[in-house]
């Protein structure tokens, strides 16, 4: 009995020392990073695998390395033209510099998320609605450029911010269709106008060609016949040339008129016939 209350102390120095042991370790994942602190001061930065702490001196912060989705609530954005749009959007960002996420601002988490809100309606709003239309892309760009260039101090890298949805009243819907449904009609009358004065050049050209060799109106005149008598029309307009016409009276015109009969009665011969005999 003595002997295992002399043993006492010591199990309770043991466990005092497994205890401590236990407390000073820390594991890291690959990808995960401790950001320690020794007496409040920044010591540096661990990881990942085994490391040791010396319990009640030295404090350490976790922080996560790997890619983070952040979701953007829904904002309501007035674009330039003063329409009213609610967006929303992903964010995607990492940490780089742990030592800075931790020590320069309170919670980035929730830093970035106040700052993607913020950036997304300011740059939203000096655009038209047609530009947040059409060309995502470019808004995508320009605030993620904004937003990296504003996270660089807290060790943060944007990676790339995503508009998800751009929800725009019923009443402007209706009126975005009226306008497309506008613009194709004013394409169509200039498409069909360009088509008209491109076969007015076109005619004549052919005009023209055709009045520098008179005698290629006589192909086109069978070739019209052709034309005809393959339809099977039982009547056939045969067309007369103008010209032909026209040569045809100048010619009538240059012979004269033909004689006419005297007043008296019919014309008489030179010669007289004698009376017959009593």
């Amino acid at each position: 009995m003595q002997g295992f209350l002399g043993s006492v102390p010591y199990l309770v120095v043991l466990v005092l020392v497994l205890a401590v042991v236990l407390a000073s370790i820390r594991i890291m994942r690959e990808y995960e990073r401790g950001v320690v602190f020794t007496l409040g001061r920044f010591s540096g930065v661990k990881g990942p695998g085994l490391i040791f702490l010396i319990p009640i001196v030295q404090q350490m912060v976790r922080v996560d390395l790997r890619t983070l989705v952040l979701d953007v609530p829904t904002q309501d954005v007035i674009t330039r033209d003063n329409v009213s749009v609610k967006v929303n959007a992903v964010l995607y960002f990492r940490v780089v510099d742990p030592d800075k996420a931790v020590i320069q601002v309170e919670n980035f988490m929730a830093a970035t998320s106040q700052l993607a809100q913020t950036t997304l309606r300011s740059v939203l709003g000096k655009h038209e609605l047609d530009e947040l239309l059409a060309e995502r892309d470019k808004l995508n760009r320009d605030i993620q450029e904004i937003l990296d260039s504003q996270t660089d101090a807290w060790g943060i890298k944007v990676a790339n911010v995503e508009i998800k949805h751009v929800d725009i009243d019923e009443s402007m819907v209706r009126a975005i269709a009226r306008q497309a449904e506008a613009e194709r009609y004013r394409r169509a009358r200039i498409i069909g106008a360009e088509a008209e004065h491109q076969a007015a050049e076109k005619l004549v050209e052919a005009g023209e060609m055709l009045a520098r060799r008179p005698e290629s109106m006589q192909l086109r005149y069978l070739s019209t016949l052709q034309d005809i008598a393959g339809e099977k029309n039982s009547t056939i307009v045969f067309p007369v040339p103008v010209d032909l016409i026209q040569s045809l009276l100048e010619r009538v015109t240059a012979g004269g008129a033909p004689p006419s009969a005297s007043p008296g009665g019919p014309a008489r011969s030179g010669r007289s016939k004698a009376p017959p005999p009593a």
